[in-house]
């Protein structure tokens, strides 16, 4: 999604709001960006430069995932639920809202951005954990009890799949359920991905495709003995 854009999407209501353009010769700016899931309004704010990177938008993927955690219903009420790159926060704050106990991770350099719009949308005596992680790197130092993990176009550069796989099988326990929402990037292997490594590790299941954009859900869970 652009930031000039203003667009209803089939999984929630976008409106953008530009906040602060700057000056003419600047490349950092913020936007707020207000959506409707399951009943609940979300105000983001996006940081673009200021060196976040992919970190910086709310990308389509996630719009998604929040649609069909709407249209499924899905039941996070005294779940714990980690979400890695999480970039702006929007899904784990959506299932924070929901009764979730979220862990939010991403990047030490994104922290800030996603605190920001924890801060902007839970109000209640237990907010989203904002924490860093670095797949492959640092799991050992998070849980292994989760009920969900979730993420949301996190899948788009092939030197980290076998970080993400190392993250996910710490991470996942036998009841876990994992929702990875992502665009098909054919050229950045995410195909490969989804189609050929993640199946050696564990069950994986498309439940929802968007055609138009190229966006997949999958269920995944850990092998079962």
């Amino acid at each position: 999604m652009h930031p000039e854009e203003e667009e209803e999407t089939d999984c929630g209501l976008s409106e953008v709001l530009p906040r602060e353009l700057g000056s003419l010769f600047s490349d950092t700016y913020t936007e707020e960006s207000h959506y409707a899931f399951c009943g609940r309004e979300l105000r983001i704010t996006q940081h673009y430069g200021a060196n976040l990177g992919v970190a910086a938008p709310v990308w389509d993927a996630a719009l998604f995932l929040c649609g069909y955690i709407e249209e499924q219903k899905l039941d996070f009420k005294g779940k714990k639920v980690i979400e890695l790159g999480a970039g702006t926060g929007i899904v784990g704050i959506l299932v924070s809202l929901l009764g979730g106990y979220v862990t939010l991770t991403d990047l030490p350099h994104a922290l800030p951005q996603i605190q920001k719009n924890v801060s902007a949308n839970v109000s209640s005596n237990n907010p989203p954990q904002v924490h860093a992680l670095s797949w492959g790197l640092d799991q050992e130092k998070f849980p292994q009890d989760y009920d969900f993990i979730l993420g949301a176009d996190i899948v788009y550069l092939n030197d980290t799949y076998p970080l993400l796989i190392q993250t996910l099988q710490y991470l996942c326990g036998p009841r876990t359920s994992i929702f990875l929402s992502s665009k098909m990037r054919r050229e950045h292997g995410t195909v490969r991905f989804f189609e050929d490594i993640l199946p050696q590790y564990f069950t994986s299941e498309l439940v929802k495709r968007n055609e138009d954009e190229g966006i997949n859900i999958y269920k995944v869970t850990c092998f079962q003995n």
